[in-house]
């Protein structure tokens, strides 16, 4: 049985007389990965400041199992933060900057060595104790920031974008590491990112965001498979968006001609977006394709080719394992559960 174990319910939140956050409602299941996803100014931040009680809410409700903690301050709550400035203590050395929340809890030194060292464990970084913070590496540092957040054994570890001063091969081996953190320590962890790919990789659960509001939440698969609009779409990954035109259910006008689709609930002749992932468009000879384009660009991406297709003033992005020439004209075929109908909304262009 999944157990919810934090409900924002008509969370509202204001600066300035502008509405930040505008009555989004979000429950967080207990013991999963979710990730907090949107551009810059969703207020994925604002929901985590919320939750961790750094933040005051205009109106709207905060339970924790089922409790209120709306005005418990942060420190009485049984969630920990990682921020992406790590605010590790430069004076004390590592052991010291793990043990700092045990030493305020005043609990017994055997047991701080102890919880210490499994933290360490935990990180990858046994031995490590007497070092100072400045001798080690910007991934090293973020370790440690984690095993002080987590030594301190909270429920719920709220993570804010703590990947982002890392390069990118140290970014998803840590993407790994907090992966198999979370699911050794079965405990919920609240992750903010803008990064797509971030999201896909770790997550259980992707709460995707946009002005202040959710515009999706689901599974990695659901989100990249069956987004809600074209927003969704067109952040998750590399999308296609196309308007169309919904002649009836099952059947759908775009790029000058009819296709089947598994779409329904429409109106009669609705304007819809209409969206096709890259990786899901078969190249054919132009004799056999229902859409015909010449190519303008190919860039080589290692696992793939990115083709640009010109098709009628609409450039149509390709995603093969085989080349095609620039200015050669090809067909294109997509099957009916590659088309995606979305009612008409707002898409980043």
């Amino acid at each position: 049985m999944e157990n919810t174990i934090i409900s924002l319910r008509n969370a509202v939140v204001e600066y300035d007389g502008q509405q930040i956050l505008k009555s989004i409602s979000l429950d967080i299941i207990d013991k999963q990965f979710v990730t907090l996803l949107g551009p810059s100014g969703c207020g994925k931040t604002t929901t985590l400041r919320i939750i961790g009680g750094f933040a005051e809410m205009a109106s709207g409700e905060l339970f924790f199992n089922g409790v209120s903690i709306k005005n418990l301050p942060p420190h009485k709550r049984q969630v920990n933060t990682v921020f992406q400035k790590y605010a590790l203590f430069p004076h004390l050395n590592i052991f010291e900057n793990i043990a700092f929340g045990l030493r305020i809890q005043k609990l017994p030194e055997e047991e701080i060595r102890k919880r210490v060292g499994e933290m360490l464990e935990l990180v990858n970084m046994p031995g490590y104790e007497k070092r100072s913070i400045n001798s080690l590496s910007g991934g090293q540092q973020q370790r440690i920031a984690i095993a002080r957040a987590l030594v301190n054994r909270p429920k719920v570890l709220l993570l804010d974008e703590p990947l982002g001063a890392l390069d990118l091969k140290l970014r998803k081996d840590m993407q790994i590491e907090l992966k198999r953190m979370q699911q050794d320590l079965e405990i919920t962890f609240i992750y903010v990112t803008h990064d797509q790919e971030e999201a896909l990789t770790m997550s259980d659960t992707v709460v995707v965001m946009k002005d202040g509001m959710i515009q999706q939440i689901g599974t990695p698969q659901d989100i990249y498979n069956e987004p809600k609009n074209a927003f969704v779409a067109d952040f998750i990954g590399e999308s296609n968006i196309i308007d169309g035109i919904m002649r009836r259910d099952f059947l759908v006008e775009f790029a000058g001609k009819s296709f089947e689709c598994v779409d329904k609930g429409f109106r009669t002749n609705e304007p819809v977006d209409v969206v096709v992932r890259p990786e899901d468009i078969k190249v054919v000879p132009q004799e056999e394709g229902a859409i015909v384009g010449v190519v303008e660009n190919i860039v080589f991406k290692g696992v793939h080719y990115e083709i640009t297709v010109d098709a009628s003033g609409y450039k149509w992005i390709i995603q093969s394992t085989r080349s095609e020439e620039v200015g050669s004209v090809i067909g294109m075929n997509i099957t009916p559960e590659d088309i995606h109908i979305m009612h008409k909304t707002e898409a980043i262009r």
